[in-house]
């Protein structure tokens, strides 16, 4: 039997994370529904990267659900989630210096077989980031940080995924950027992949985020409608320096 229209495409419940003694997330529920973009924002050490390391098993959870379409995560090896269609595009960019653009991009589409499909992919990849054509054979590690993180935002999108997680996306990098990544952001979303964002600037995520949750000491706290949580004086206040 299928998945009813409206249910959610990722579904977690009560997550939990120990490191050693430290309980990182105490307890982590959210939602993201088919197609739309969800935003985690707080404060540095709140949970954020855990949560998403927790959903695509970079970290093991010590306790609780995490179902991509119905089916359970948690007793699968990462390899498995992506092929499940799943992407992870970490902090700190994670792609490979010492090989190619085009071989990085290749990397992203390794579970894949159709080769029509990878390669209307690549040309779409060189659509939504017109530098990474130019510089195909180019090694990565001669790239600025803000073109590495294009990288590895393309490379991600290369495994087709349903559901794409996004850390810090925007940090460190030059403002005009940062306004091409958030463009990106929205177009991918608005061909119906679903987005779940971890990024430090609230502002732009809450703006882009169909849904939203404000974590602390690895719980939620508050969540809510993108809009209504960036127009929220509490958020504004605690977030956005207001």
């Amino acid at each position: 039997m299928g998945r009813a229209l409206s249910d959610p495409l990722l579904v977690v419940k009560d997550l939990h994370v120990h490191y050693g003694a430290i309980h990182a997330l105490r307890g982590i529920s959210l939602e993201v529904p088919d197609g739309k973009t969800v935003a985690l924002i707080g404060a540095n050490g709140a949970g954020k990267t855990t949560t998403l390391r927790a959903i695509s098993r970079m970290v093991r959870p010590s306790a609780g659900s995490v179902r991509l379409g119905g089916e359970e995560l948690t007793r699968l090896s990462p390899h498995e989630i992506v092929a499940r269609g799943l992407a992870h595009a970490p902090e700190g960019r994670g792609i490979f210096l010492n090989l190619t653009l085009r071989e990085n991009l290749e990397l992203g589409a390794f579970l894949r077989r159709d080769r029509d499909g990878i390669a209307a992919d690549l040309h779409r990849s060189f659509e939504l980031f017109p530098f990474l054509k130019e510089r195909v054979n180019q090694l990565a590690g001669t790239l600025s940080g803000g073109e590495q993180q294009m990288l590895a935002v393309a490379r991600a999108l290369m495994s087709r995924p349903r559901l794409l997680l996004l850390d810090e996306p925007s940090l460190g990098l030059a403002p005009q950027i940062v306004e091409r990544i958030f463009e990106v952001l929205k177009e991918v979303s608005r061909s119906g992949v679903s987005l779940l964002l971890v990024e430090q600037n609230a502002h732009k995520a809450l703006r882009i985020a169909h849904e939203a949750y404000v974590l602390e000491t690895g719980q939620v706290v508050m969540s809510g409608a993108g809009l209504a949580l960036l127009n929220s004086p509490e958020i504004r206040k605690a977030y956005l320096g207001e």
